[in-house]
């Protein structure tokens, strides 16, 4: 039997100056005594709901079973349905429960900072019983939502980092924020100027290293005090990493979190791609190292403690919650990616006494997502809660999908990108070399070779790889290295040139292809300078599966011309005419 979990730990010796001072709302306080039954409000300054511009909110929506899961051991049913169905959110419903109630009249209302009651209970109950229902720690997680995993992020910043300055504040107060070496720049320009340090930590294939020169453990045992405060805290995320798609393994997160436990870092999970972890990239890669192309195998996956109740849940890689013994991470969910990112809906999962500083945060910012987006993802997921409500849900006959439903959303979404990943990457794979031909033979060696002599003269046909890639074991990018020394000009052009060059001439016809240069995502100069050049990240996510296929070929098509491209002054010269325009990778 395991020990009973003992309660997490006290994180406030990490919170900020302002959110140590804020109070609870005295308006959202109030709040609570208008939901008592016959009570004559006369004290809130709320608009009557008769003057709602809005009657119904209504749209045709998805069955849960519209797309087709991967074939693989998460026991999803494979029967499809792309006919829609019509959800509808009423003016008024008359259910008194308020965790029920789903209707304009109370989503277009001022309401509590938590969230819209009805969306928040079934995130509540979904996240504890379903996504995390093995935190290890005592009471286990409370959530609330937000506007999107950036407006969550921006709340964790509040709570965990003081405001900075160069020209007020001693550099021996600076605090520090732990990033992976290459990093989804918004976070980067959201911590930014609140004057944080931003720490890169070195990466492999799966992601953020825990050993090793530039690992976690080199960064903070080795941490310069003449640069401020050693960091506490990290932001990192942990599968289908934004722009690698790294994907960490349970070995290297749990010797991750061992060392932010000794060295008392709190952790900021990002996991918006978390639903899409696609089981037959491993398999791709054996193959890979095989010689041989194999694709929709599965590999084994450690099942977790205690079951979500769902195949599908169960057969994902498990977030850092899952060993959070200590309530020190910070967990950030959104629906951008399974629903729309239009939304702008998400919810943070952490510790009680974190969420209850960012409901400080939210009482006196956001308040809470739009009501609009919050009622509809509510109806469709929970429908009516009554037969004379007038609402519809999400399922064909007018109820919600509820958690069964949503689980087969997700994995049919997973099984939509999985098949666009291994269209992609399959293209890629048969591309990633060239052939070169040299001249050989004793005569041509020699330089020596005339007339009849020449034509004994020979070629060497060299094999050379252009570029290299992981397959992807979830998210929605693929990230290309870039093997630039094995171009012809190679040792004439410096790297910075040759990859701005081939960036060009990708967007170039007959090719037309946009690729994100590593560049972009680079949270130093350091890094920026060091190894910017030498990786492009693609994605498979954004067009038309006949789109992917396509543009992957071009893709190939374009490196392979610009492999044969032999004079420097052309290189040069397009590169000059670019700058010219103002056209650059940023």
């Amino acid at each position: 039997m395991d020990p009973p979990h003992r309660a997490p730990l006290d994180l406030s010796h990490h919170f900020s100056r302002s959110v140590r001072s804020r109070k609870q709302s005295s308006i959202k306080d109030f709040y609570k005594f208008f939901s008592i039954p016959g009570i004559g409000n006369l004290a809130g300054g709320l608009p009557h709901q008769s003057f709602f511009p809005y009657d119904t909110l209504e749209a045709a929506t998805a069955l849960p079973q519209r797309f087709t899961p991967t074939p693989d051991h998460a026991g999803a049913s494979a029967a499809t349905d792309p006919t829609p169905t019509r959800t509808l959110v009423p003016k008024v419903s008359p259910t008194e429960d308020a965790l029920r109630k789903i209707d304009l009249s109370t989503a277009l209302q001022y309401g509590t900072a938590q969230g819209y009651p009805p969306l928040f209970s079934f995130l509540h109950a979904f996240t504890r019983d379903n996504l995390h229902p093995d935190v290890p720690y005592a009471g286990g997680p409370d959530i609330i939502l937000t506007c999107g995993n950036t407006d969550g992020f921006d709340k964790a910043l509040q709570v965990f980092s003081d405001e900075w300055s160069a020209e007020k504040d001693w550099v021996r107060d600076r605090q520090g924020i732990l990033v992976e070496e290459f990093a989804y720049m918004n976070a980067i320009q959201a911590a930014a100027p609140r004057g944080l340090q931003i720490v890169p930590v070195a990466m492999d294939g799966e992601g953020m290293r825990d050993r090793g020169p530039g690992g976690l453990r080199d960064v903070l045992e080795n941490w310069d005090q003449s640069k401020g405060r050693r960091p506490h805290l990290m932001y990192t995320v942990t599968l289908g990493q934004n722009p690698t798609s790294g994907t960490l393994s349970t070995e290297r997160r749990a010797a991750l979190y061992r060392l932010c436990q000794e060295h008392d870092v709190v952790i900021v999970e990002d996991e918006p791609y978390w639903y899409l972890q696609y089981p037959s990239a491993a398999a791709s890669e054996e193959a890979r190292a095989e010689g041989a192309h194999l694709h929709g195998a599965t590999p084994g996956h450690v099942a977790p403690r205690k079951s979500s109740g769902y195949p599908f849940l169960d057969s994902l890689e498990p977030s850092y919650l899952s060993i959070d013994t200590d309530g020190r991470v910070v967990r950030l969910d959104t629906f951008s990616k399974t629903f729309a990112p239009g939304c702008r809906v998400g919810w943070i999962t952490a510790q009680p006494a974190v969420v209850e500083r960012v409901l400080r945060i939210t009482e006196v910012s956001t308040q809470q997502p739009s009501g609009f987006a919050q009622s509809m993802i509510a109806e469709i997921l929970m429908g009516p809660a009554t037969g004379d409500d007038t609402g519809r849900g999400g399922d064909r006959d007018g109820s919600g999908w509820g958690v069964a439903g949503y689980v087969r959303w997700l994995a049919g979404l997973r099984g939509e990108y999985e098949r666009r990943m291994q269209t992609m990457c399959s293209i890629l794979e048969d591309g990633r070399y060239t052939m070169r031909s040299s001249p050989g033979g004793a005569e041509a060696a020699n330089g020596n070779g005339s007339g009849a002599d020449a034509m004994t003269a020979w070629s060497v046909v060299d094999k050379v790889q252009m570029y290299d890639f992981v397959w992807p074991r979830a998210g929605m990018f693929v990230w290309v290295e870039l093997k630039l020394a094995t171009h012809p000009l190679a040792g004439t052009l410096d790297r910075q040139k040759l990859s701005h060059a081939l960036w060009l001439h990708l967007t170039t016809k007959p090719y037309l292809v946009l690729v994100a240069p590593a560049l972009i995502f680079c949270p130093t100069d350091e890094v920026r300078e060091a190894r910017g050049p030498d990786f492009f990240r693609l994605c498979f996510a954004a067009v038309e599966e006949d789109e992917v296929r396509s543009t992957s070929h071009r893709f190939v098509a374009a490196f392979n011309s610009f492999w044969a491209k032999k004079d420097a002054r052309e290189i040069e010269e397009k590169v000059q005419a670019a700058a010219a325009e103002g056209c650059t990778q940023m």
